[in-house]
This record gives C-alpha cells, sequence and structure tokens, in this order.
C-alpha cells in the first residue's frame, strides 16, 4: 500500500529587496469569492477567501495548506473601515488589531502607516508610506511579449 507523505511547507521568506507577485482575483475552493497569489517562481504563497456570499463581513487570508494568517473583520459597515487580526476568527480574543484599513485609504499597522492610492484603471494601486515612498505597486500583468492579461490578473511589486 503507498504512503502518503505531507509536503514541507512553504514559509514566505521576508527580505528588503524587491519581490513581484501575481495577483489572481479567482479563489481555488469553487463556491468561494477570494483571490490567489504567487511568487516569482509560480508557487502560490497566499489565498484570500470569505467561503461566503461576496460583499462577506470576514475574510481569511491564509497560506497555501489553508491555515489562517490573519481575519479580516469590517467593523464599521457604513464607514467602510477594515480591521485586521493574526489567526482566525475562533482564536480571536479583544486584542488589538494587527492594522486597520478606512475607506478612505489609510492604512494603520503595528509596522506603520500606509495610504491606498488608486492609479489610472480600476485594476492599478500604489501603497505609500508615511515618508511618502512607494512601498509596494499593483497594475494590470503583462505577459512577457507585452501582452495585457485579463483585468484578474494582476502584478504586484513590493
Amino acid at each position: 500500500m503507498a504512503k502518503v507523505h505531507p509536503l514541507p511547507p512553504v514559509v514566505p521568506k521576508v527580505s528588503s529587496k524587491r519581490e513581484s507577485f501575481t495577483i489572481w482575483m479567482k479563489s481555488l475552493v469553487m463556491q468561494a469569492n477570494g483571490c490567489t497569489v504567487y511568487n516569482e517562481n509560480g508557487e502560490i504563497v497566499y489565498r484570500v477567501d470569505n467561503y461566503e456570499k461576496k460583499g462577506s463581513n470576514e475574510v481569511y487570508v491564509m497560506d497555501l495548506r489553508g491555515k489562517v494568517l490573519y481575519t479580516i473583520l469590517r467593523r464599521v459597515w457604513f464607514l467602510g473601515r477594515w480591521e485586521g487580526y493574526k489567526g482566525d476568527s475562533s482564536s480571536l480574543n479583544k486584542e488589538k488589531p494587527k492594522f486597520k484599513v478606512t475607506k478612505k485609504g489609510h492604512v494603520n499597522a503595528e509596522a506603520g502607516c500606509y495610504t491606498l492610492e488608486a492609479l489610472a484603471g480600476k485594476s492599478a494601486f500604489k501603497i505609500i508610506d508615511c515618508r511618502g515612498g512607494v512601498f509596494a505597486e499593483a497594475r494590470r500583468k503583462k505577459s512577457s511579449s507585452r501582452v495585457v492579461l485579463g483585468e484578474d490578473v494582476l502584478s504586484l511589486v513590493v
């Protein structure tokens, strides 16, 4: 009888060099709403899903194996504020959120503050740090032959 051995976990590395990711605005799970993030080698590094209807008040950021890294909750729906907590919703207590995002695009995190700035087109944005420097930028992805891919495929440079 064949034995099944689990693969070693893929642990994303944090570095100071520029990294590129591909964001596919599709969930890997049928009937779920979310997106999938791939690294430069084509490996899945993150998944974002809500498993409920579109526009849910709870979203999960997961690793490749489906382990919930962050739970993002919509706290005040009419103000458009989201709060991110480490771990899944069952482990949430009244701890301080790790980050907050406002409807105006302001992000306050333990590591600093950032602003989301929309660029030309609906699928492009920049994340700017408090000093005015560009932290990350997302645009529609282009193939190696410079053909623009679908609206649901983005290139993110961090």
